[in-house]
């Protein structure tokens, strides 16, 4: 039987694949490596890491929450709404996406310690730095504008006749959106819903600016990581890192499971 021929391309790309893949387990696993099952379940016993989590956990949480309340409408006006220099809000909005994380901490740092009305809000209103709430906020900023960029293309690709159809039975727009559109985009919010969760998981160079980095009180996973590698404790730092991927990876590979059945363009 004779065997089909590989194109060069293919071996190129298949190479290329392989080799891609292969670096990015040997990092991985040099975590593992490093480290040993019993240091892991010592860190997860001590409790600075299971602080830890629960803080991640919860900000995290409260973050995509707050992220979606906002990015669903703002994806949504910026796929059907028609308004004066919507393409530039389009592209400012790519701002939280392109900047450094911790230079996204930055500005928001100088914002609440250096204007009136940040101080204000800073002093008498909800106090964002080096607190608990800096953190949620920091999460915020950099997984809205990912929320936004993900959800607009959900919404471009609805067909409009669906709507149109519930426009002509009677249905105002308000109701066609919470009846149609949502309920046909809600793969495409939950994977970008998990996605987001995932990346606020991991969020730190905003949050260490403007959360700052003090032990069991801003102590998220990745500063946990970053405190310990600061004082060379090194394993405990590679445990956390190996925390980090076992809630994360299970979240990434439901999001690749909607990917690969379309749900998201």
């Amino acid at each position: 039987m004779k065997m089909p021929k590989v194109s060069p391309l293919k071996i190129f790309a298949g190479a290329c694949l392989a080799v891609l893949v292969s670096f990015l387990l040997i990092v991985v696993f040099s975590a593992y490596l490093f480290t040993n099952p019993w240091a892991i379940f010592s860190a997860l016993l001590s409790d600075e890491i299971r602080f830890s989590i629960v803080l991640t956990l919860f900000t995290a949480t409260i973050s995509t929450i707050l992220a979606l309340i906002v990015s669903i409408p703002a994806a949504y006006a910026l796929a059907h709404a028609k308004f004066r220099g919507k393409n530039v809000i389009d592209a400012l909005l790519n701002i939280p996406i392109v900047l450094p994380p911790i230079a996204l901490g930055t500005a928001l740092l100088i914002f609440f310690t250096n204007t009136p009305i940040g101080v204000f809000i800073n002093n008498s209103i909800i106090h964002f730095v080096f607190e608990v709430p800096g953190i949620i906020l920091a999460q915020f900023v950099v997984i809205s504008a990912l929320l936004v960029r993900i959800m607009k293309p959900v919404f471009e690709n609805i067909d409009p006749r669906y709507v149109k159809i519930a426009r002509t039975l009677g249905h105002s727009e308000t109701q066609s959106f919470f009846h149609v559109t949502l309920p046909l985009a809600r793969n495409g919010i939950f994977a970008g819903t998990a996605l987001a969760w995932a990346r606020a998981m991991g969020e730190f160079g905003a949050t260490v600016t403007l959360a700052g980095a003090t032990r069991f009180k801003t102590e998220t996973l990745s500063i946990a990581m970053y405190l310990n590698l600061s004082v060379a404790d090194l394993e405990k730092a590679m445990a956390v890192i190996l925390i980090l991927i076992i809630l994360t990876v299970p979240i990434l590979l439901i999001v690749r499971k909607f990917l690969y059945k379309g749900y998201i363009p």
